[in-house]
């Protein structure tokens, strides 16, 4: 798998230390600035009006400065509203800033009055940002937001958290973001994909080998085509594994059937259903393939998928028959588990099964939390987790030595060994029931047919993504999308990937 890197703001750091090395000519400042006022050009609407670039304090209002002075040079009208009113700490940012004044440029402290810029470029803050933004720069952010014009942010829209993703009490809203050397682990995931709008990477020139060997990668379709093999011709239906669901308790016995279709359909050669319900349907009439049995009988699958719909007991003081003895016994079986939904609650409330996970297990496990589930895990509030995601997934992986996939908008898949994803594909589609329930009967096919587990979670989370997306282009949602439907547009994609 030939995935895109995706760096954290210290290894941004270290790379730009190596870099700067590297480079003959105009310095990374010189060529950001170049680069941005490049990104600048392509979207002001020749329309008369000004480009207003935003200078803040640091060097991402140095590069700021630089982009300034170029779209000046060629010949546009350019305002650069100087937010902290000092002279920049660069010597680039200094000569370009001086160049830009001398040759009558126009700086002003406060937003000008009468204008509609035709564009707004925002270098006020950059990565790192480390506390909240308030007062009369938050007071700026929003009168970006709110003027109408588009909007070309400078390494990551300011406000936006550049390792977390999250919005530190105000963020600017991109039009386009464009980053430099790498992309950052924040443009990806959470509330930055309301904020980054579309991303442009330069490398600056930087040789590429730099970026070989960091742990953080961005899933997208590209990087598995071919990592599934095509089928041999000689198969039967025992060389592609058997897929075991446990889940489905009273009144939820849909999300158990989800996760068993989904796993039919991407693959896995036979698929048993171990229902907990005591009124459980004795064959699914949509799915006649599926193979209903009792739960005893479904463990002799090669990996099993535990969790969808199983249900827990509403009291505190009383324990399910799934909380009692179901789940202790498959946590201690030798064989491959992917825990959903309501198992990884069950892990969560009690010390014996949460041990049992971290401490006993050599097969492989992995878990699918959304962020509440992620939050139970981790003791913690799920606007915690939501807070810092990568480090939120991480933490699990690193706790239950498992691998993790945390679900939500830029899904953040993370390894026991410190490497992590975040995932590229996906949209706001996925938000319905049972979207959670088809992803882990992929992830459990993916596994049957040989996957190691860390590949089979990633592939899975992409391929759940991309059907969703596949599903837009073709004009079905993101508003009323279904799991059936995310679940048959998997199988698709996935036989085309493999391909």
């Amino acid at each position: 798998m030939n995935a895109t890197p995706l760096l954290a703001t210290a290894e941004i750091r270290t790379l730009e230390e190596r870099a700067a090395q590297g480079l003959a000519g105009p310095t990374l400042m010189q060529r950001a600035g170049l680069a941005t006022a490049e990104a600048a050009r392509s979207m002001a609407a020749d329309n008369g009006a000004p480009i207003l670039v935003v200078a803040g304090p640091g060097n991402n209002g140095g590069d700021a400065w630089v982009a300034a002075a170029h779209l000046r040079e060629s010949f546009h009208r350019v305002i650069v509203l100087d937010f902290a009113g000092s002279v920049p700490k660069a010597p680039e940012a200094r000569e370009a800033r001086d160049r830009f004044l001398a040759a009558g440029g126009k700086s002003v402290r406060g937003w000008p009055a009468d204008i509609r810029p035709a564009l707004v470029v925002d270098g006020l803050l950059g990565i790192g940002l480390a506390r909240d933004v308030e007062g009369e720069m938050a007071r700026l952010i929003l009168r970006i937001n709110a003027c109408g014009a588009p909007v070309l942010a400078i390494d990551i829209p300011s406000g936006v958290g550049s390792d977390t993703g999250a919005v530190r009490g105000v963020a600017v809203r991109a039009t386009k973001t464009i980053t430099f050397l790498a992309r950052k682990a924040g443009l990806h995931t959470g509330a930055a994909l309301d904020h980054a709008g579309e991303i442009l990477v330069d490398g600056l020139g930087a040789d590429p080998a730099l970026l070989a060997g960091y742990p953080g990668r961005l899933l997208t379709p590209e990087a598995f085509a071919g990592v599934l093999p095509a089928r041999a011709r000689d198969t039967h239906k025992g060389s592609f594994g058997t897929l075991g669901i446990v889940g489905g308790g009273k009144g939820m016995t849909g999300a158990a059937i989800l996760a068993a279709r989904a796993g039919l359909l991407a693959g896995a050669g036979k698929v048993y259903v171990g229902l907990l319900a005591p009124d459980a349907p004795s064959f699914d009439p949509v799915t006649p393939e599926l193979m209903l049995r009792t739960v005893d009988d479904t463990i002799a699958a090669d990996v099993l998928v535990v969790g969808p719909g199983a249900g827990l007991s509403p009291s505190a003081t009383s324990l399910s028959a799934f909380e009692r003895s179901t789940l202790p016994a498959l946590l201690s079986l030798p064989k491959p588990l992917v825990l959903d939904a309501d198992a990884l609650t069950a892990i969560a409330l009690h010390d014996a099964m949460r041990e049992a996970l971290a401490a006993n297990r050599r097969a492989p496990t992995i878990l699918t939390p959304h962020p509440a589930e992620a939050a139970r895990l981790l003791r913690c509030e799920t606007a915690e987790v939501q807070a810092d995601r990568l480090a939120a997934a991480r933490s699990l992986a690193e706790s239950f030595k498992a691998e993790v996939v945390l679900k939500g908008a830029g899904s953040v898949c993370a390894s026991p060994d410190g490497t992590w994803a975040v995932n590229g594909t996906g949209n706001p589609g996925l938000a319905s029931g049972g979207t959670g329930d088809v992803l882990s009967g992929l992830i459990g096919a993916l596994l049957c047919q040989g996957l190691p587990a860390r590949e089979a979670l990633r592939y899975a989370v992409c391929l759940h993504g991309a059907a969703a997306d596949s599903l837009v282009a073709r004009g079905i949602g993101p508003a009323g999308i279904t799991a059936s439907e995310v679940a048959l547009e998997a199988r698709l994609l996935l036989n085309d990937w493999t391909k």
